[in-house]
């Protein structure tokens, strides 16, 4: 259970208020043209995105972690070397669909955040395909079965990802149910049946 600042002691409880107040503040981020602001493909943009949606839940919104954390058997960077590996990761290349993947691969595993690293990364992968090649994933077209073990082998082995996200390019890069998709929890929660967030003592 973390802290929040609802005072909700009840995880299912804050699981759907943090999914409702995400989802109001993901609109806002399309309609008012947040994320112009910001460059494409670096960790200020998606701190800017993280802290947009969990703003109104978490202290912790848009800041980068405190603690290790795991999920399953598969640790996230330590955070000792985070910071440097997010100076690496922005220095990535981006100009191609499979650059902006590998790009995408590497910040899950620095997992940056406390919570919210995967809404807050398929927003900021989108950002990337649409600067760079006019193009974003329709996350409706994603099976998430898929999607979640791919992402689990994804650090030894791309060609997977990289073919479950190719086959749901599209060109409707102004579509706003598209852009919310992205967001949809469904992927984030059944993501907690395959592997259980832990931090690390």
């Amino acid at each position: 259970m973390l802290e929040n600042k609802l005072g909700i002691t009840n995880s299912a409880e804050l699981a759907r208020e943090e999914e409702r107040l995400s989802k109001l503040r993901a609109v806002e981020l399309y309609e008012k043209d947040i994320l112009k602001k910001f460059s494409a493909g670096t960790f200020k943009s998606l701190s800017a995105i993280h802290y947009q949606l969990f703003q109104d839940v978490y202290d912790f919104a848009g800041k980068i972690r405190t603690v290790n954390i795991a999920k399953g058997n598969f640790r996230f960077a330590p955070l000792m070397y985070l910071e440097e590996s997010l100076k690496n990761i922005e220095k990535m290349p981006q100009s191609t669909f499979d650059e902006i993947v590998e790009k995408y691969i590497e910040m899950n595993i620095a997992h940056p955040f406390r919570e919210g690293n995967g809404r807050s990364t398929r927003i900021w992968l989108d950002c990337i395909l649409k600067e760079e090649i006019k193009k974003c994933i329709d996350w409706s077209q994603v099976d998430k079965e898929d999607y979640l073990l791919a992402m689990e082998r994804s650090p030894i082995r791309d060609i997977e990802i990289k073919h479950v996200l190719k086959q749901a390019l599209t060109d409707k890069i102004d579509d706003r149910e598209i852009f919310m998709k992205g967001i949809d929890v469904s992927y984030y929660y059944e993501g907690y049946n395959i592997y259980t967030t832990g931090v690390i003592k």
